[in-house]
């Protein structure tokens, strides 16, 4: 019998069962978030290197968060038609490359270029984001919402990891060195994601429910009430945690906390992230997930308001990053299945897509307007107002979201 494409594909896909996906996914949200979750730690040894405000690398880090949102519809767009693997490929590589040109970086427009650009469109194709397509792709509907959890958990263990790795680096060998490790880490992506491949599109392998245009979809998606909302109310998402992640350490080193316990307290976020994504994975097949996004944005702004409006210590400031971290990252397994509901799996990754600009938007202002607060006041309160703010409107914006497949009385070809 001739070999053939067909007869390599069942042997090719036997080694891939659940449990390979979900742990390979899962090392590529730890491995893709550690490093961007850390690069607040940069801020002052480069800042005091090259003499620059605050504001400088706010801009270049506030890029990153704007190009990754921008890039992602577009990756995920490639990946539901032609398959997630050469996505991932590409993506690995450029934040590689980002993160070696920041390094090398001696000039703002260098730093934007590598920490911003490169690094930037690196996370649209390689993040968790992408991770959470193949499982709702590759895996039955019963594992999916313990597999998206754990996805998004798998991104905070990174954080929890990456920190307090990152300053030790730093404090033991520099900042150069510690970019440097970074980076070659991200290449350890390139040969996880083979255990994640999604086949290109074809019309023999998409239900004819979900057999639509991209237009179509993008239609469809945003003439739908509820997923505009869903969409809206994760600007806050995005807001506050790029706010946090790239000023926190600064704003504790103000505060006369040491940099050490930054990394904790950073640590701190990502290790309570764990319990409160898996949590909500776990939460979501229970309740309705209008409700838990609702309450996690609500508590998020409860969590800021707390924390300063007493004195900052350590204790305090550990305290905080393990309550934020039970609501950090915890918005996405809910929001991601709202997508999957609403529409399907066949453009999950370009709806979901969007719904993360929308984020990233968010976090683009988060990080830049830091920057240039505290070089106009010498504060970040203004800041932190406006994040309870914000946390108060999208806890009441995702109230009246409908759970519920949207109708589609013809189906529409591709």
């Amino acid at each position: 019998m001739a070999v053939t494409a067909d007869n390599l594909r069942p042997a090719k896909a036997s080694w891939r069962t659940p449990l390979v996906i979900i742990i390979c996914g899962c090392a590529i949200a730890l491995l893709s978030f550690g490093p961007r979750s850390s690069l607040g730690f940069f801020i002052q040894p480069m800042s005091k290197e090259f003499t620059w405000g605050r504001d400088v690398f706010g801009l270049a880090l506030a890029l990153q968060n704007l190009l990754w949102g921008l890039g992602q519809p577009i990756a995920g767009a490639i990946a539901d038609r032609f398959g997630i693997l050469r996505v991932m490929v590409i993506g690995a590589l450029l934040y590689a490359g980002g993160l070696l040109l920041m390094r090398y970086a001696s000039t703002p427009a260098s730093l934007d270029l590598g920490a911003g650009v490169l690094i930037g469109f690196g996370l649209s194709g390689c993040s968790f984001n992408l991770v959470l397509s193949a499982f709702s792709k590759l895996l039955p509907p019963e594992k999916r919402g313990l597999a998206l959890g754990a996805g998004t958990a798998a991104g905070s263990f990174g954080q929890f990891l990456f920190a307090p790795f990152g300053v030790a680096l730093i404090d033991n060998f520099g900042w150069q060195p510690a970019l440097t490790v970074f980076a070659l880490l991200m290449l350890l992506i390139v040969p996880l994601s083979l255990a994640i491949a999604t086949p290109p599109a074809t019309s023999s392998n998409v239900p004819v429910a979900d057999q639509q245009s991209f237009k179509t979809a993008l239609a469809e998606a945003f003439g739908h009430r509820s997923y505009v909302l869903l969409v809206l109310g994760f600007f806050t998402c995005g807001f506050q945690l790029a706010f946090i992640t790239v000023h926190l350490p600064a704003y504790l080193s103000d505060r006369g906390v040491s940099a050490q316990t930054g990394g904790w307290v950073v640590a701190a976020i990502g290790l309570f992230n764990i319990i409160g994504s898996l949590s909500v994975g776990w939460l979501q097949n229970k309740y309705p997930k209008r409700y838990i996004l609702s309450m996690l944005y609500f508590a998020r702004a409860l969590t800021i308001l707390a924390f300063i409006s007493f004195p900052i210590t350590t204790f305090s400031a550990i305290m905080f990053g393990a309550a934020t971290g039970l609501t950090w990252l915890s918005t996405v397994p809910p929001t991601s299945a709202l997508v999957a509901i609403m529409f399907g799996t066949r453009w999950f990754a370009t709806l979901y897509g969007f719904a993360f600009v929308s984020h990233q938007v968010g976090g683009f202002l988060g990080v830049w307007l830091g920057g240039i607060v505290f070089e106009q006041f010498g504060s970040y309160t203004p800041l932190w107002w406006l994040s309870i703010f914000f946390g108060v409107l999208s806890a009441l914006i995702n109230l009246p979201i409908v759970e519920q497949p949207v109708v589609r009385p013809v189906a529409q070809p591709a």
